[in-house]
């Protein structure tokens, strides 16, 4: 075989040779790739996996906390709501105990209010009551019973007929004839009717017992009395008694006044009963003031005698103190000199009094005088009240 052939054939098989390497190594690398994209498949899968998880254990435990939080919320809301349920209750229990308070209180006042009422339905009580609010009023004032006002006393006038409840002693002698008496009956009726209208006739009722009370008491002629002002004080002791009359009759008043008869309630009683007070207070200073005046005079005498007196002491004091001044020089030059030399000689004698000084003698008194205390108009001359004693 020659040389040609077997570098052909060698060359053949080296071809073969290297077809099949060449076929072997693309098998192995296809393997090799198919088996990384299915090694990164399942890495990608696992990520994916544990992230999810992460997530949902993530997400978990959020929603745990976020109930956790709603649930302490929610025992926070009950807590709450239980508390507000138990002020309810005891707030709900204090209203009920109110309420029967003032439900019994209520009745109370109701069972009072007709038992006043009834004490009142009788014309007798109604001017007791009366009087005794008006001498509750007048002691209030200052006035005193028996003193300034007397009570159920006549007026011993033939010019008027009846004993009045109060009769006040103006000062000056005038007398205030007052009377407590009043109407009650329709008043009250008012009060306890429902219907409107019924009320209103039941007020216009009490407008005409007032005005029929007002008539009768003119005619008993306490005001025609001669020591008593032209006109009777009707009182009234309660505001709305009047009040309702007024809104009835706006002209009630000024008929009253016509027949010389003025009504008073507690508010217009109480100042005028303290006017009257005011009066006598001052009425009182001016019946005094003369015997103030003599007081006064008195006091200025015996003022006067005591300044003289100590004008005369004070006087006395300057003399004695001045005698006294020369007399310590005098003894000093003589007696005491004297003294001292005979104790030198060997005289015993008290040689420690002997050697005391004197003492001075004591200032000169000033003389007080009427100008100094207030003027000499002030004071009463000292030969007046000489001449006197």
């Amino acid at each position: 075989m020659s040389s040609t052939a077997v570098a052909i054939l060698t060359l053949a098989i080296g071809l073969l040779i290297g077809l099949a390497l060449g076929y072997l190594i693309a098998g192995r690398s296809k393997r090799s790739d198919g088996a990384s994209t299915a090694d990164l498949a399942t890495a990608r899968a696992e990520r994916d996996l544990y992230k999810s998880e992460r997530d949902n254990a993530m997400a978990g435990s959020k929603l745990a906390a976020e109930l956790e939080a709603m649930k302490g919320a929610m025992e926070k809301l009950q807590k709450e709501s239980a508390d507000a349920d138990r002020r309810r209750i005891e707030a709900e229990s204090d209203i009920r105990t109110q309420v029967r308070a003032m439900s019994t209180h209520n009745e109370s006042l109701v069972a009072q209010t007709k038992a006043i009422a009834g004490a009142l339905s009788n014309s007798q009580t109604r001017g007791k009551f009366g009087e005794a609010q008006l001498e509750l009023m007048l002691q209030d004032a200052g006035l005193h019973k028996d003193i300034e006002y007397t009570a159920q006393r006549s007026t011993t006038d033939a010019d008027s007929s009846g004993i009045p409840d109060i009769t006040v002693r103006m000062p000056g002698g005038t007398k205030l004839f007052i009377d407590s008496k009043f109407p009650f009956d329709r008043f009250i009726e008012a009060h306890e009717v429902e219907d409107p209208q019924e009320r209103e006739r039941l007020f216009i009722e009490h407008k005409k017992d007032l005005a029929n009370h007002v008539i009768a008491l003119a005619k008993r002629g306490y005001h025609e009395s001669q020591d008593s002002p032209d006109f009777v004080i009707l009182f009234v002791p309660f505001e709305s008694l009047l009040t309702e009359a007024l809104r009835v009759d706006p002209l009630f008043l000024e008929n009253a006044f016509k027949v010389n008869v003025t009504i008073a309630t507690p508010t217009s009683m109480m100042a005028l009963l303290r006017t009257i007070g005011n009066v006598y207070s001052r009425n009182s200073v001016a019946l005094n003031a003369e015997n103030i005046a003599k007081s006064a005079g008195l006091f200025m005498k015996d003022l006067t005698l005591l300044h003289t007196k100590i004008v005369k002491v004070g006087t006395a004091i300057n003399s004695l103190s001045k005698a006294y001044g020369d007399l310590v020089p005098t003894a000093e030059s003589t007696v005491k000199r004297a003294a001292a030399k005979i104790i030198s000689y060997g005289v015993t004698g008290d040689k420690d009094k002997l050697a005391l000084a004197y003492p001075d003698a004591p200032g000169e008194v000033r003389e007080l005088k009427n100008s100094e205390l207030g003027g000499e108009e002030d004071f009463i001359d000292a030969e007046e009240v000489k001449d006197e004693e």
